[in-house]
């Protein structure tokens, strides 16, 4: 591995026990503001630290089967070479891996994220089909310790959804769904379809960063919020309080809607997550869009309007269509195993990350050099 690339993670494993060290320093624990600071630092170093440790051990391993292999005993230099033959694609792995921890991270991987399906085409058909996603995303929060909010839904009457908000918290959630907004095309015979023809419907699924107040400030004069009666299931409050609320970014244009609470003041702060969630989304959508062309699959990736996915019921498959990826276990993934899609998904996009920086390095090198 390149010089320069050892001493940086040399430096990251020296900054990490400094952290260490003033984690434990006496009254740390005392200033919760501090220490937060800290351990998420400490913490963020860690995955680096961890894998460079791997690698240099690798490394000492190879270096020393590599000595075997040059002595002149016979057998002990054919177990030498065994040994490297085993080491170097454990070292490729580690080095690639070290490469992309060194990556300029998305500033939003760590946070929380905002989840938004809506039935698209296909009526009820895509409103069950939402439904479905909804429960396939609750059962892999479950399976990852995540915990789930619903902000806002409507659902219909055979148990769909034409519209679900929910929040997700927990570890990495951003960084693991963001590659989910899309549109999701189902293929299967509908409950309602007599002659058991197969239909085509979809739904769209937008993944937005939680946004915190210091992220997006919104200035209460941009603000149009009418009250009104709320809708649907709630018991005897439903169409006798104002309960729900209803906000429009005046700027903007950008609406949202909340009434699963039966208190105002809930449903406003609901509705000013969501409200924040998307205008950090609409900065980042401005961002991404003026980046050079080395970018644009990371815009396209979050395009609403491209078909990202289809599920095939009838045939038990699934298919991601940005990686080609056929998997013929919808069932499981569907119940929660997502990880099946989304890993390879992950380590494609990481893959033409770190060729994009390699290219933008080189290019640096050249005009450096000319």
């Amino acid at each position: 591995m390149d010089g320069s690339i050892l001493a940086r993670l040399d430096s990251l494993v020296e900054r990490r026990n400094r952290l260490a060290e003033q984690l434990a320093e006496p009254g740390v624990a005392q200033d919760p503001a501090r220490y937060r600071e800290l351990s998420k630092a400490y913490a963020d170093l860690g995955e680096t630290v961890e894998t460079y440790t791997l690698y240099r051990k690798a490394a000492a391993d190879y270096e020393g089967a590599r000595e075997l292999a040059r002595g002149d005993d016979p057998e002990m230099a054919a177990l030498g070479r065994e040994e490297m033959a085993l080491l170097e694609p454990r070292l490729k792995e580690l080095e690639r891996k070290l490469k992309l921890c060194l990556l300029p991270s998305d500033p939003h991987d760590a946070k929380n994220a905002i989840l938004e399906i809506r039935a698209g085409t296909g009526g009820e058909e895509a409103a069950l089909f939402g439904g479905d996603l909804f429960r396939m995303y609750a059962r892999y929060a479950e399976r990852r310790g995540w915990k789930m909010e619903v902000l806002d839904e409507s659902p219909t009457d055979l148990g769909g959804f034409k519209e679900i908000i929910c929040s997700l918290s927990g570890e990495k959630v951003y960084s693991r769904l963001k590659y989910e907004a899309g549109v999701h095309r189902v293929q299967r015979v509908p409950a309602t379809e007599a002659q058991g023809r197969i239909h085509t419907s979809a739904v769209t699924v937008a993944v937005l960063p939680e946004a915190e107040e210091i992220d997006v400030e919104i200035d209460e004069k941009d603000l149009r919020i009418d009250r009104f009666c709320s809708s649907g299931p709630g018991g005897q409050s439903v169409n006798t309080t104002y309960s729900a609320i209803r906000i429009t970014h005046l700027p903007t244009g950008l609406v949202v809607s909340c009434q699963d609470e039966k208190s105002q003041i809930k449903n406003k702060a609901k509705a000013l997550k969501i409200l924040r969630s998307r205008l950090l989304k609409l900065e980042e959508e401005k961002r991404l869009a003026e980046l050079s062309a080395t970018r644009k699959s990371m815009v396209r990736s979050g395009d609403r309007s491209e078909k990202i996915r289809t599920y095939n019921f009838p045939q038990n498959r699934i298919t991601d269509h940005r990686i080609n990826l056929t998997l013929h276990r919808l069932s499981d993934i569907l119940d929660g195993d997502m990880d099946l899609l989304l890993e390879p998904l992950l380590a494609t996009f990481e893959a033409e990350r770190l060729e994009a920086e390699f290219d933008r390095a080189a290019s640096r090198e050249e005009e450096r050099r000319g």
